[in-house]
């Protein structure tokens, strides 16, 4: 799953090469642009794959706890009707931050 910590440090890659791209494009130092350029497009595609996993993550959360919310409830199991409600939370959570 992807991590806070991960999420900032993406956004803030992000917006500083995107800052160093401006400043060089502006200032002419191509070699500042095209770094700035790299970084925030690497730093994007880090965090877009990390919201691509975290949504995998959460579905199949989302799942689990579905499943096991209707096997608590067939055999009688408030304890694993709660977990499983847990889990659908759990995996909501994780599709939706």
């Amino acid at each position: 799953m992807s991590t806070i910590p991960e999420k900032i440090s993406n956004t803030a890659n992000s917006y500083i090469g995107g800052a160093k791209q401006t400043v060089g494009e502006t200032l002419g130092y191509p070699d500042l642009a095209a770094s700035g350029a790299q970084q925030k497009a690497q730093a994007d595609a880090a965090a877009a794959a990390a919201t691509a996993q975290a949504h995998v993550e959460g579905a199949g959360h989302q799942v689990e706890g579905q499943i096991q919310q209707k096997v608590g409830s067939l055999t009688g199991d408030r304890s694993m009707e709660a977990r499983g409600n847990a889990n659908e939370v759990r995996g909501d959570l994780e599709r939706n931050v």
